[in-house]
């Protein structure tokens, strides 16, 4: 017996992942504002590509069926990765979100050597694309690898040197590994607390009460998060500088006094936390206590109990979860004023980490890269440039024209085409549409009714594909990974809800139209058969694999990624309802601070005026209107003929009612009750649009000395 045949006796060989590499080519690269296209051929073997790939088998002891023949190892088109792998939360690999084993290649399997051409693998048997929503299957994977290759092909996102568009290669910085003390001195100055690691600032007493207000309104998890960040700080800081006076800690969050009262969220106890689990369901989300607060007695619950969460499996099933009733409205992305949703993005970046910290998880951020890209232009342009384009053509766009155009015409066509993101366009021609978009779209001579509906789905990849930087920004990229990490569905789904509230807007806005769009065609999949986890596993690609942040990853990081970025796109997808809102312990910090710092202004101007002699009367708080005594509110219309009306207020009074009513007084109102938005103003908010279904009676008693306000909405 010849020495190969024992070596591949007792083995069947069940699949071959290609991860062929390009040859660099000689000669400079050629000026293109699009990525270059490739005709699809039969890929056969070349000089001028390195052939690997991939093998998975199994044991068996009908040796014959291992000499079988089958598909050349060559069919598996190329699949060069393209994504720079941050490092993650730590240097080393075991604390690596890519390490995670699923779909990984077993030990002896590198695609680096390739078997014998007499060991190709068996050609798997045709079965049915699975309709499943919850898990995913190895055969909807391969279309994860698919998708890589069509990507490869078209020339998009193939290693280093890729155009950048008219003749620009992004101009990446190399990524240098921070100093000690550097992540966290970046994490608590965009939490807005430098001054507790820099008493060298200059002294700004508006600053210093702000970052009081923020920190009394901290739960103990949170500030737990803030102490051992400041911690590590101060030991970094003493050592550098041993004569500079650092503030201790413990004077920063030294122990209540025995006369004192911490301040407390209302759904907690004196005691930290109420009773979690007796309060909600498996598959209810409780968005009145922190996550990482829940998170911490999941924790405690499972040492005491000896209890080892196993690894999140790829055929999870994902839970019908729900939020909560929220009699005092849900509040949704959008809903507040700047000013309060800064103070959520604050809040929302301590949360995070403190959820993190509760599973071991040392999240670290990475600093924006510095990337050459094109000032102007459709494709291969920073979002923001984008958008300031548009603006100038349609005021108020939120999501870039092209991207909104191209979603409109896939789903005038039908969505109930066979395949739909999942069959690439002719590259070709996608390369000439993209040429022709870069001249013609904003001059509305582009002919749409000519650009067939796989080559647009093709267009659309394209667009997400060639931003600069990553759709889910560079800084947060590490902490979408490492939801990964995170024990249970459930927490998952809470850190990816806080993820998506610190991304910039533009970068949310555009994310939300997409999985608006995806979930659109996965309500066709009798037809298209696109499933939830079909369109995962085709867009995870697309959305991870980015220009200007790039090196080569290894195989075993690469396997790892390609069911990690699905998972997380099929959690984007699924749950999208739930993502974008504010969840309302969130809510009642944000009262607390405006509560406070409504206090602390009051104080300071009584001193002012005492200390000054000032005779004027002493202003006092905002009283509550006589008609809410009564059990009245006075809703208020400026923009309307009817400027004012009183309402009653009633167990069953919603703030969609007040709209019903509203319009069925004023007959002169040209718009739907859609348009139109209810707002809380003032009191312990700054400004807030009201969920239709809010009771306002108990709003009211929230916020006794708000206003009420009707106006016309542009969502």
């Amino acid at each position: 017996m010849s020495r190969q045949q024992q070596e591949s006796q007792g083995v069947v060989l069940t699949g071959y992942h290609s991860n062929a590499e390009l040859l660099p080519k000689i000669g400079p690269l050629a000026p293109v504002s699009c990525p270059p296209a490739q005709v699809h051929e039969p890929a056969m073997p070349r000089c001028d590509k390195i052939m690997t790939g991939h093998y998975t088998f199994q044991q068996n002891q009908n040796t014959h069926l291992a000499d079988e023949s089958g598909p050349s190892a060559t069919e598996g088109g190329t699949k060069t990765s393209t994504t720079d792998p941050p490092s993650l939360l730590n240097p080393s690999a075991a604390s690596s979100p890519w390490s995670q084993p699923s779909f990984s290649p077993k030990p002896g399997s590198s695609p680096r050597h390739s078997p014998s051409p007499k060991s190709r693998p068996r050609p798997r048997t045709p079965c049915l694309r699975s309709n499943s929503q919850d898990s995913l299957d190895e055969l909807e994977m391969d279309d994860y690898w698919k998708e890589v290759e069509n990507i490869t092909s078209s020339g998009g996102g193939s290693g280093r040197g890729d155009a950048g568009g008219e003749g620009e290669v992004p101009e990446e910085e190399q990524q240098k590994i921070p100093e000690e003390g550097e992540q966290e001195e970046a994490w608590l100055t965009e939490a807005g607390l430098a001054r507790l690691f820099d008493d060298s600032l200059a002294a700004d007493q508006d600053q210093e009460e702000d970052s009081a207000v923020f920190l009394s309104t901290l739960t103990r998890s949170q500030a737990a998060a803030v102490e051992r960040r400041v911690t590590t700080l101060q030991q970094t800081l003493l050592r550098r500088r041993n004569r500079q006076h650092v503030p201790d800690v413990r004077d920063i969050f030294r122990p209540p006094e025995k006369h004192e009262q911490p301040i407390e969220l209302k759904a907690e106890s004196e005691n930290g936390q109420k009773d979690i689990t007796s309060a909600e369901t498996e598959t209810e989300l409780n968005v009145e206590v922190a996550f990482s607060e829940q998170a911490l007695t999941y924790r405690d619950n499972h040492q005491r109990a000896k209890v080892t969460a196993s690894p999140n499996s790829p055929d999870d099933k994902l839970p019908n979860f729900k939020l909560l009733r929220d009699k005092t409205g849900q509040t949704r992305i959008g809903d507040l004023s700047p000013l309060d949703m800064k103070k959520v993005r604050r809040l929302v970046l301590v949360e995070s980490t403190a959820l993190f910290d509760t599973a071991g998880i040392d999240l670290k951020a990475d600093k924006p890269v510095k990337v050459k890209t094109k000032e102007s232009g459709l494709f291969g342009v920073p979002l923001a440039t984008l958008l300031e384009q548009d603006h100038r053509r349609a005021p108020g766009t939120k999501v870039p024209l092209i991207l909104q155009r191209l979603i409109n015409h896939i789903e005038e066509e039908g969505l109930d085409t066979e395949g739909l993101l999942r069959i690439p366009g002719a590259a070709t021609r996608v390369k000439l549409l993209c040429q022709e978009f870069e001249t013609s779209f904003y001059d509305g001579t582009f002919p749409w009714q000519q650009l067939k509906q796989h080559d647009a789905a093709s267009l659309l990849k394209l667009f997400i594909r060639e931003l600069p930087l990553p759709l889910l920004t560079v800084e947060y990229l590490n902490a979408f990974f490492a939801v990964n990490k995170l024990p249970t569905k459930k927490q998952q789904l809470q850190a990816l809800n806080l993820l998506i509230l610190l991304l910039p807007e533009t970068n949310r806005d555009t994310l939300k139209a997409l999985v608006e769009f995806f979930h659109r065609v996965i309500d066709h999949q009798d037809k298209n058969k696109m499933t939830l986890n079909n369109v995962s596993v085709v867009m995870a690609p697309n959305i991870f694999m980015f220009k200007g942040f790039r090196s080569k990853v290894t195989e075993q990081q690469e396997f790892s990624m390609a069911t990690s970025t699905a998972h997380i796109v099929r959690l984007l997808i699924r749950y999208q309802n739930l993502l974008w809102t504010i969840p309302k312990f969130i809510m009642t910090q944000v009262r607390q601070q405006n509560m406070e710092s409504h206090r602390k202004q009051y104080k300071e101007r009584a001193v002012r005026k005492l200390l000054k002699k000032m005779t004027t009367d002493k202003p006092s708080e905002k009283a509550v209107p006589e008609e809410s005594s009564q059990g009245f509110i006075r809703v208020q219309a400026p923009q309307f003929s009817k400027v004012s009306m009183a309402v009653q207020l009633t167990g069953e009074l919603q703030a969609a009612d007040v709209l019903t009513r509203f319009l069925s007084q004023d007959s002169s109102v040209a718009v739907e009750q859609e348009e139109l938005c209810l707002y809380e103003i003032g009191g312990n908010i700054k400004e807030r649009c009201l969920d239709g279904e809010t009771y306002m009676k108990d709003l009211f008693e929230l916020n006794p000395t708000a206003e009420w306000v009707i106006r016309a909405v542009h969502r």
